[in-house]
Formats: structure tokens, sequence, C-alpha cells
């Protein structure tokens, strides 16, 4: 039987925000969010573990308190994902497929962990599953605007005809030939999609990734699935939909976490 882990990696140190997995948004922790979420995707499923990786005894406090499984790690863990690496290794059962849940990503729907799961175990023979939403045209129009401020933020993604990444970009990818026609086409949806930064990893692949070196590409645009591509790895997209709920990347600062509490407000999100 498929073995499936949800590792949530969270750490105190932050140059920018210190302590942030324990901010408080809407009255819960931003940690206790996303292992909400977690727990919410993996119900029905057997052999499923949920745990969160983490260096610091103030997190593994909140953990206890909160009811939440956690997994200490060394504080040398470079990257999140080292440290789920780490913390998969000291599992009484190694899984076969594990997902990388960001601890800063409190918005994170559960169905797309779910897709994500539901997607390994129709193909387990993958060796990345990432999520990907097709843009609206009103939302690729606010993407290019936000890059003539921001020209680092969003991802985009290119996809084969079986779901597979060609490739992933800070630029928005592919370019648009008489995009006035494609807008014509279809007056709702444009051809591009978006990248949403959550990782499932088949272990294998995982362990073979962390011991492969940075790659060119990774290194330019500042994308780890690069260094899956950039090996000949396979990396699979789940289209997903966020229904109108409230959508956000990673919380980094104060500031982020004001403009994540407006959304909240907006959104009447609990």
């Amino acid at each position: 039987m498929t073995k499936i882990a949800i590792i949530i990696p969270a750490r105190y140190a932050s140059t920018r925000f210190p302590g942030k997995p324990l901010a408080i948004l809407g009255g819960k922790s931003m940690l206790a969010r996303v292992y909400d979420h977690a727990y919410e995707a993996v119900q029905g499923l057997n052999n499923a573990t949920l745990a969160v990786a983490t260096d610091d005894e103030r997190i593994a406090e909140h953990c206890e308190e909160n009811g939440m499984q956690f997994v200490m790690t060394s504080p040398d863990c470079k990257t999140g994902t080292d440290r789920v690496m780490e913390a998969i290794e000291k599992l009484p059962q190694k899984p076969d497929f594990i997902i990388n849940a960001q601890g800063d990503a409190p918005f994170t729907p559960p169905d797309f962990m779910r897709a994500m799961l539901d997607d390994f175990l129709q193909n387990p023979d993958v060796d990345l599953i990432t999520p990907v939403v097709r843009l609206t045209w009103d939302a690729l129009d606010k993407l290019r605007k936000n890059k003539h401020v921001t020209p680092f933020s969003g991802t985009t993604a290119v996809l084969d005809a079986r779901r597979h990444a060609l490739w992933f970009s800070k630029n928005i990818i592919p370019a648009m030939r008489k995009e006035d026609q494609l807008r014509q086409i279809d007056p709702i949806f444009s051809p591009v999609y978006r990248h949403i930064g959550l990782y499932g990893y088949r272990t294998a692949s995982l362990e073979k990734y962390t011991s492969l070196p940075e790659g060119v590409y990774e290194s330019l645009e500042g994308l780890e699935q690069l260094r899956f591509l950039e090996n000949g790895m396979t990396v699979r997209c789940v289209i997903v939909d966020y229904k109108g709920r409230p959508s956000m990347s990673g919380i980094d600062s104060p500031e982020d976490l004001l403009r994540a509490e407006e959304l909240l407000k907006a959104y009447h999100t609990p």
C-alpha cells in the first residue's frame, strides 16, 4: 500500500519576520492553519503521515499544545526541502510520496494538496507533482502590471499534452502572437498557467534531487523545480482552481501578514 506524508517545514529564525510560523492570523497561528488544511487533505487515505519539521523548541512546544505531530531537525538545514528530507528519514516508515507544505502559506486550499495526492496515486512514476492555475485574462493583466514593480514575482509554466511541465519561468510564458484574436476566441481564460509553489516528491526522486548540484537555469531564475527539468526528471502539473477563495503566496513579512488579515476579512474566511 502506498505510503504518503505531508511535511511542513517550519523554522523560527527569519531575517524579515522572526517567528513567523507562530504569527497569529485570524485568531490562529499560520502554522496551525497550514496543518489543519493538510489534515483535511489526507482524510480517507490509509498510510498517511502528517508532521511539522522544525529545529526550534518554541515551535515544537506550540505543536505539542495544539496536538500537531512534529519532528525535530537540524538547525543546519539550508532549505525547507533539506529539512523535509531529514524529517522523512526520522519517520517510523519511509513514505513513497511526500508533499512539502509551506508553513508560511496559510491560504493553500486543502483540495490542492489532495489533487496532488490523487494524481500521484494514478501516476506513481513521476518525479515531482506541483499545481498550476490557468489565469483569466484579468489575472494575466494584473500579473503583467505587478511585474513592472516586482519583476520576479509570479512564476508561469508551459505544459505538454500529458500535463508534464516543459518549463517554468519568472517571465510570462508563452509569448503570444495575435493576442487580440485569442481574447475573442476565449474571452475568459488566457493560455497562461501560473505556478503554485507547492511540491510533491516521489521519495527516491527527492533523494536524487538533494544529491544534485544547483542547476544553471535554477540559479538564474531562482526556481528549484528547474533542477528536475535540467536533469531530465519528470515534473507533472495538476490544474487547480481557487474557486473564488483568497489567493496569496507565502507570508514573508509583517506587512504581508497585515495584507493576509485583510484578505480574511474581505473573503469572510474563518
